[in-house]
């Protein structure tokens, strides 16, 4: 008798299959299978974790010394290389009360110049401890501060002049004498600089939070204070008498006058649109206005308007005290005018090496 032989497993379901019956695979082992699939395909390329760097911050210590005895009077830590030596100032205003920020000096050498607010702290240093020179500056005012008390002094000095007060003029006299007209328009004129001066210390010039010593604002107020009493006593005296070439004398220097307050102005806002709008790399260079037209044979034509301000002014009304004042403003701008040339020929050579600084052709 032959053994009937009993497929095996393998075998009933090869048998199986090609008869074309489904091959039933266990639910556990089909749902094990469909979720490696999916994450597999979610999974992408394989990649290593990321390796995490640790930044090193380097911070610095600043020494103050003082600049006469060398003694240290504080040491600022931790101060972050992004910090500025305003950043400095304030940290050793906090541990120092009695120095604030804008009374600091800060020199790198015995002496050396100041350093200026914006430098970065990394630039300066050499090593992690940076050593600085301190100099009480003492009491110092902002620049607004400064220009405005020096401006509006002389605009209420010379109205109280105009009015004749009784303290100042005798009555008696002051109502005999007829004023002359160029009593009026120069006290219009002088009102009118001074004014201008205020509007563009206000809403043209930007200054950049700067101080000057408190003694240099009383310096100003006394030049310009007692130069406007002496001019505004003469030309609203009763006495006072009018220009030798009468009214031909009196309407061209007040034209002229006018003309270079216009241009002064004018001048001013090209240099503030200059200096904000971002492009420094150039000369400021004259605009459509014809006031401006200046800058081709001057490097500073603001000071050449000022000048010629105080020469109108002088001719027009005819008197010492004017005539004094306005030579020693043209010392005075020549001195800055030569001063500012210096920095354009530094910063402008192939622009600036052909103009006059004030003057055209003179200086």
């Amino acid at each position: 008798m032959h053994r009937r032989h009993k497929p095996g497993a393998s075998e009933h379901k090869r048998d199986f299959a090609a008869q074309g019956g489904s091959l039933s695979v266990p639910h556990n082992e089909m749902r094990s299978f469909f979720n490696f699939s999916q994450l597999v395909l979610s999974a992408g390329h394989l990649k290593s974790p990321p390796v995490l760097k640790h930044s090193k911050v380097t911070y610095f210590e600043v020494e103050i010394l003082d600049v006469q005895s060398k003694k240290q009077i504080c040491i600022v830590d931790k101060v972050p290389p992004s910090s500025t030596l305003l950043d400095v100032k304030h940290k050793f205003h906090k541990a120092c009360p009695q120095w604030y920020p804008s009374r600091v000096g800060l020199q790198l050498e015995h002496n050396g110049p100041y350093l200026k607010d914006s430098i970065s702290i990394q630039s300066l240093a050499v090593s992690s401890i940076i050593t600085l020179y301190f100099t009480d500056l003492g009491q110092q005012v902002s620049w607004t501060t400064f220009f405005l008390t020096e401006y509006s002094g002389p605009l209420l000095i010379y109205l109280l002049f105009y009015i004749r007060l009784s303290t100042i003029y005798d009555q008696v006299e002051s109502m005999k004498n007829f004023r002359h007209p160029v009593v009026h328009l120069a006290c219009f004129c002088h009102c009118l600089h001074y004014a201008r001066h205020l509007l563009e210390t206000l809403f043209v010039h930007k200054f950049s939070g700067g101080h000057t010593p408190l003694k240099n604002m009383i310096k100003g107020c006394a030049f310009y204070w007692g130069f406007t009493s002496w001019i505004a006593y003469y030309i609203n005296h009763p006495r006072y008498t009018p220009p030798s070439f009468g009214h031909r004398q009196v309407s061209f220097a007040a034209l002229a006058f006018l003309m270079c307050e216009a241009g002064n102005h004018f001048i001013n806002v090209t240099l503030a649109q200059q200096n904000h709008s971002g492009f420094k790399a150039c000369f400021p260079s004259p605009t459509y206005n014809p006031f401006t037209w200046l800058f081709l044979l001057v490097s500073c034509p603001n000071y050449t308007y000022e000048v010629g301000s105080w020469i109108s002014f002088t001719v027009m009304t005819q008197t010492l005290p004017v005539g004094i004042f306005a030579f020693l403003m043209v010392i005075q701008m020549c001195l800055w005018a030569k001063k500012k040339h210096q920095i354009y020929l530094k910063r402008f050579y192939p622009e600036v090496r052909r103009k006059a600084a004030m003057i055209p052709i003179i200086f």
